[in-house]
């Protein structure tokens, strides 16, 4: 089976959010072809390099998405009017919210950059804002969109051709001839996927761990308050919306990373008979020395372990340990940030290394550097260090300095931080947020987020109960072997691409017939074909002059060139010799050993 795995600013990059899973998903599957269709966010992630690929990745196609897409052409007056129609419609459906119109105009656009090119100049073009403000100002759309001003217009414009920029690849050809498209992700990843199904019935298949649409509202969320043009981020969650809901409905298969995920695919407008949750997978050997030694850990000792971020709410359990601390004076809090701004994004690392400061800062205020004697150097009971430290140089080694890990975030989609604790067997704290619940089941204590009393009180009562502790932990390590492996990650993928091949491809046109090219067509050698076979046809010798009658002309089968054990001949002539290859299995018997049989048969 031939994959075409899409993906944005992750795999095979040696950065992103998604190239762990994908690299996992790949090398588990080596009995299929993988075609990797990439798009990166930044030249800071190009010039990082590639994971090495396994030898069954038979074609790697990158995209930036974060240079110009510029090839030189401009439109004539049929095209410029051709442009004009179709852009018109999709601002519309974004303005107005009308699916169907957004839809329209985005194939549109689609077909024109595959026959003539030229949409980067066409987008940027006068004509395009025009559009854009005559949209906006329709009765239809919303009060924030009808007060958009010209720089808004234009910020739109410029950010709407940047996510457009995958209608004008050259990738669609080879697309076509793959089985499967398989999205790494919604939104601008899974766009050529959706035109590969449009256009030539390719099966579509999007998993979503983290939900694009959800994570554009809190990207754009977290800027609101110094956002000075509530237009365009309106303009921007109206398109990210629409686009999603065409995803939803034209995908054959979704499937997303937990039930959180799901409810808002639900809610977008994903039909429940094609929702099929798979959990992320893991790889359970590199935690199997701490998971399987119970004794392992300071049992004083809470663990937190993660990105530093504002949404994972540090400030929060500082103030829950300080409570933690008067109960349980020999307690420490040991946190282990990871890598910021791994994916790509410059701001996500800043906004790491200032909220990690005001961390520090609010430690120190809290707890004073405490000495035993007048003599002694003071220490801090929270200490903040990094994965791959001395004392940490790997997670499993962080997840195993204590025997309780805490997860205090206010926004959490799939918590893998949580799941890392479970296989090292360790008792959690966490906030009731996003797919926590899901993901731990019964093997931990949940808590209200932002409730820094209720945080305390649930890690009070498992360092003073270090049974409870290691019985929750235990529990905990079986759910995550049951649930979260990679074996079951893959198993649940190769089952997904199975049924859709066996659906057969959806061809516009109605001709689509399941299996109608056998995969051993494509696998090298000539397996099937006996030794002594021929793997090409030879030219056939001139027909020899027959004394046959002619043929009636009131007989519809005969005409110029029938045969008649073979009937008609031309390009839809059935029979062992049709065609211009020798297709898959069929064998060709050699000139020589023919002219044999054919001598023996007029002897006898």
């Amino acid at each position: 089976m031939r994959i075409g795995l899409l993906t944005e600013g992750g795999y095979p990059y040696a950065t992103g959010e998604a190239r762990l899973w994908c690299d996992r998903l790949v090398r588990g599957l080596p009995q299929h072809e993988f075609e990797l269709y990439a798009l990166s966010r930044s030249a800071e992630q190009e010039e990082r390099g590639r994971v090495p690929l396994p030898s069954h990745v038979t074609r790697v196609r990158t995209a930036p998405l974060w240079a110009p897409a510029d090839d030189g052409r401009s439109y004539r007056r049929r095209e410029r009017r051709r442009f004009a129609a179709a852009f018109t419609e999709l601002v519309r459906g974004i303005c107005g919210a009308d699916p169907a119109r957004f839809a329209d105009g985005l194939y549109g656009l689609a077909a024109l950059a595959s026959e003539q090119g030229g949409l980067y100049a066409a987008l940027r073009s006068e004509t395009a804002v025009r559009a854009v403000e005559s949209a906006c100002r329709a009765p239809e759309s919303s009060r924030e969109v009808q007060r958009a001003q010209v720089a808004d217009l234009l910020e739109f414009v410029d950010e709407l051709e940047r996510m457009l920029r995958p209608l004008s690849l050259d990738w669609y050809e080879e697309l076509s001839e793959v089985d499967v498209c398989h999205a790494a992700a919604g939104g601008v990843a899974a766009l050529p996927g959706l035109l590969a199904k449009r256009f030539f019935g390719v099966p579509l298949l999007v998993t979503e761990y983290g939900v694009q649409l959800r994570a554009h509202y809190l990207a754009h969320s977290a800027h609101s308050a110094r956002d000075e043009r509530p237009a365009v981020r309106a303009l921007l969650a109206a398109f990210h919306t629409r686009l999603a809901g065409e995803i939803y409905s034209q995908a054959d298969l979704l499937t997303p990373g937990n039930a959180h995920a799901r409810r808002w695919q639900e809610r977008c407008g994903a039909s429940r008979e094609r929702l099929r949750t798979v959990y992320p997978g893991m790889e359970a050997d590199r935690f199997a020395a701490v998971g399987e030694d119970p004794e392992c850990g300071d049992p004083h000792t809470l663990v937190w372990v993660g990105r530093v971020d504002p949404a994972k709410d540090l400030i929060a359990l500082l103030h829950a340990f300080a409570e933690v601390r008067r109960a349980e004076p020999r307690a420490r809090l040991r946190i282990f940030a990871t890598a910021a701004g791994a994916d790509g994004h410059a701001d996500g690392h800043a906004v790491g290394h200032g909220y990690l400061a005001d961390c520090r800062s609010l430690a120190a205020q809290l707890f004073p550097d405490e000495a035993a004697d007048a003599h002694a150097v003071g220490e801090n009971p929270v200490t903040f260090e990094e994965i791959g430290g001395p004392d940490a140089p790997s997670p499993a080694d962080a997840y195993g300095s204590g025997r309780v890990v805490v997860l205090s975030s206010v926004i959490e989609g799939f918590p893998i931080t949580l799941a890392e604790a479970m296989f090292c067997g360790r008792a959690t704290v966490s906030t009731d947020v996003g797919a926590v619940v899901e993901v731990i089941g019964g093997t931990g204590l949940v808590v209200p987020p932002r409730n820094p009393r209720a945080l305390a009180e649930a890690c009070v009562t498992l360092l003073r109960d270090p049974e409870r502790a290691q019985r929750l932990g235990s529990a905990a390590r079986a759910r995550a072997l049951e649930l979260f492996t990679v074996e079951q990650n893959v198993a649940a993928f190769q089952e997904s691409y199975l049924r859709l091949l066996a659906r057969g491809p959806a061809r516009p046109d109605g001709t689509g017939v399941p299996f109608e090219q056998p995969p051993e067509a494509r696998v090298p050698g000539h397996w099937a074909t006996p030794t002594w076979a021929t793997p090409y046809p030879e030219p056939r010798p001139p027909a020899a002059p027959c004394d046959d009658p002619a043929p009636d002309p009131a007989d519809p089968s005969a005409g110029p060139g029938s045969d008649p054990d073979t009937g008609p001949a031309g390009p839809g002539a059935a029979g062992p010799d049709a065609g211009s290859g020798t297709g898959a299995g069929r064998v060709m018997v050699p000139a020589a050993r023919a002219a044999g049989a054919a001598s023996a048969e007029a002897s006898a």
